[in-house]
């Protein structure tokens, strides 16, 4: 989502040309390869793809369709050295932005203290004052996290954006690993990569771990709530609650009874301690939030609020993915850790303020402009690639409202080799790792969901701007 260079760093090869460590063996493999061998693979990759079903929805009135997302058989390969201390990193803010949101929901001492202003949380739609005062099950808020990484050398990774709330794409991870797997099986015991197959029972694990009291004394029910077949990530719904061994339901599965959440099955009712909620905050309870929405279940909050099912994320967590929030995750992890953040942010100008409002007006040309709770590529300018009459009309949208709108400067974004018909091209990449949280921890998939803007110099990697996804690879030690 920023802008490419010449000086883009190349994650496969250094200047000369020659293979960096992380992909010493993928390289000597792939110069061993016949011609021609990895786009016969790919075309099997795509069938294999469309008979699984591994699509996603687009929406909008021109282009609302089922596709498939472009997979790239070329691997993204990250040494055990720089996951380690990418993990530290990813833990050590996960962390933090639990306690962020406990603190929110709570006293509120990082506002009393003058770390973050009142104003970002007044009128903020993504804080929920039903949740003031009540400490989820365990003290978890964000039991599944996607931590958006972007590269630009050798050891600089720095966060792009926080998904606190629903993060998607999980089941693409663990899809690209499984195809690859099928289409390279030899090339698996030649390059030690940390395993992903385990992500479900581990989220199963991680999300049983967090179940209310009322769970005590029985193995706990977990289901996966969808808002239905038409939802952009349908397939990841069922795909999860099928690896996980729980059940798939929608708002009209399920009632309260008996103080609890109950799911209509071929038995009758049965009770669920954890919903893994994949409909959003506005629409899961018609009687606490909005009343017209038919995707949620009448009554959920108070069940929940009187300790009779944990909802994973919990409520509210959405504030953390609020792109004003993140300009202040530095104070936030120094304030709740303790120490000085081990990933950095990108650099950002907060339009709600005067000064920065001018700078990003005066700057629009070199500049990302985001929403503050925008998100999939929607909503933003990418100022070296648009046209004049493109950033005047969004000069208009910042001058009408500055506190809805973010702006970053344009980096020089890392770069993996895709598979072209001309041969391997570089293309930018960002990265989502996995985060699971429980009371028994912090657990960090290796490696995680790399996201690749498909068309040269692009810099927007989202899979409903046209970007594809590759394997990410982690190496054993």
């Amino acid at each position: 989502m920023t802008n490419s260079s010449p000086s883009s760093y190349d994650e496969m090869h250094d200047a000369d040309g020659a293979a960096r460590a992380a992909y010493n063996g993928y390289c000597k493999w792939f110069e061993e390869q016949p011609p021609g061998l990895l786009k016969r693979k790919g075309s099997e990759a795509e069938a294999f793809f469309r008979r699984t079903g591994i699509t996603f929805n687009v929406y909008g009135a021109e282009d609302a369709e089922e596709r498939l997302i472009p997979f790239d058989m070329v691997p993204r390969i990250i040494t055990a050295h720089q996951w380690r201390k990418l993990s530290r990193g990813i833990e050590q803010r996960v962390r933090a932005l639990n306690a962020f949101l406990h603190d929110l929901y709570h006293r509120q001492e990082i506002v009393r203290s003058g770390r973050l202003p009142e104003r970002l949380l007044e009128r903020n739609a993504a804080f929920l004052p039903q949740m003031a005062g009540f400490t989820p099950p365990g003290g978890v808020y964000t039991h599944i996290v996607g931590i958006d990484l972007v590269r630009t050398g050798e050891d600089d990774f720095m966060v792009l954006e926080d998904n606190a709330r629903t993060p998607s794409g999980v089941s693409y991870m663990l899809e690209n690993r499984e195809t690859m797997m099928a289409m390279f099986p030899e090339l698996f015991t030649r390059v030690r990569v940390r395993e992903v197959s385990d992500y479900p029972r581990r989220l199963a694990r991680s999300l049983a771990a967090c179940a209310p009291p009322a769970a005590r004394g029985h193995k706990p029910v977990v289901a996966v709530l969808t808002p239905g077949i038409y939802n952009s990530a349908y397939f990841e719904h069922a795909f999860l609650a099928d690896q996980m061994g729980a059940e798939l339901v929608e708002g009209s599965d399920l009632r309260v009874e008996n103080g609890r959440i109950a799911m209509r099955t071929t038995r009758g009712w049965k009770s669920i301690d954890v919903i893994y909620r994949r409909v959003d905050d506005e629409y899961l309870d018609p009687l606490t939030f909005n009343a017209d929405s038919v995707l949620g279940v009448s009554g959920i909050m108070d069940v929940y609020r009187a300790g009779g099912v944990t909802i994973a994320n919990a409520p509210g967590t959405g504030i953390a993915d609020d792109k004003a929030i993140y300009s202040f995750m530095p104070e936030i992890v120094e304030f709740y850790t303790g120490e000085k953040p081990i990933l950095q942010n990108v650099p950002t100008w907060r339009c709600s303020e005067p000064d920065a409002l001018k700078y990003v007006l005066d700057n629009l040309a070199d500049l990302v402009v985001k929403e503050v709770h925008g998100s999939g590529g929607y909503g933003m300018l990418i100022g070296p690639t648009s046209s004049k009459k493109e950033i005047a009309a969004f000069s208009a949208k910042l001058r009408a409202r500055p506190d809805n709108y973010i702006a970053q400067p344009t980096l020089s974004l890392s770069t993996v080799p895709i598979l072209t018909k001309a041969g391997l091209a570089p293309r930018h990449v960002d990265l989502r790792p996995f985060v699971l949280v429980s009371p028994n921890g912090i657990d960090i998939t290796p490696g995680g969901l790399t996201r690749v803007a498909l068309k040269k110099g692009s810099l927007v990697v989202n899979s409903s701007q046209g970007g594809g996804t590759k394997d990410s690879w982690v190496l054993d030690d």
